[in-house]
C-alpha cells in the first residue's frame, strides 16, 4: 500500500535538512511506496556508465537520487517562503491546497476515483 506524500510532481520545494539544505528545486517524480521524491538538481551523484553498444557513449554522468519527502517543504508562489499546506474546500466543492503562512491558494486537488 502506498503512503501519502504531501507534495506532487511539478511543485517547487526547498530542502530543509541534509547536505543540500536551503536549495530549491522542482519535483520531477514522486515515489509514494517509500516516501521519497526526485528533485531537480538536488542530491546529485556520479555514475560510471559503460557503453552497451558501439553507438552508445560511455563515461561519467551526474544524476539526481531520491530524497526523503520529510526533508522537503513546498515553496509558496505568492510569499516565496517554504511552508506547510492545508486543504480547504472552495465554494464550488473543490479542494485546494493553501499556504499556512499567507493563506494563498497553491493548487487544486484532483479527486481520484477508487
Amino acid at each position: 500500500m502506498a503512503n501519502k506524500v504531501h507534495v506532487k510532481k511539478g511543485d517547487n520545494v526547498m530542502i530543509i535538512n541534509g547536505k543540500d539544505k536551503g536549495k530549491k528545486g522542482k519535483i520531477l517524480k514522486v515515489y509514494p511506496d517509500n516516501s521519497t521524491v526526485l528533485v531537480e538538481g538536488i542530491n546529485m551523484a556520479t555514475k560510471h556508465k559503460k557503453p552497451r553498444s558501439q553507438q552508445q557513449q560511455g563515461g561519467i554522468i551526474r544524476q539526481e537520487l531520491p530524497v526523503s519527502s520529510s526533508k522537503v517543504k513546498i515553496v509558496c508562489n505568492s510569499c516565496g517562503k517554504p511552508t506547510r499546506t492545508r486543504k480547504e474546500v472552495l465554494a464550488n466543492k473543490e479542494k485546494a491546497r493553501v499556504c499556512v503562512k499567507c493563506e494563498a491558494q497553491i493548487s487544486i486537488v484532483e479527486n481520484k476515483a477508487k
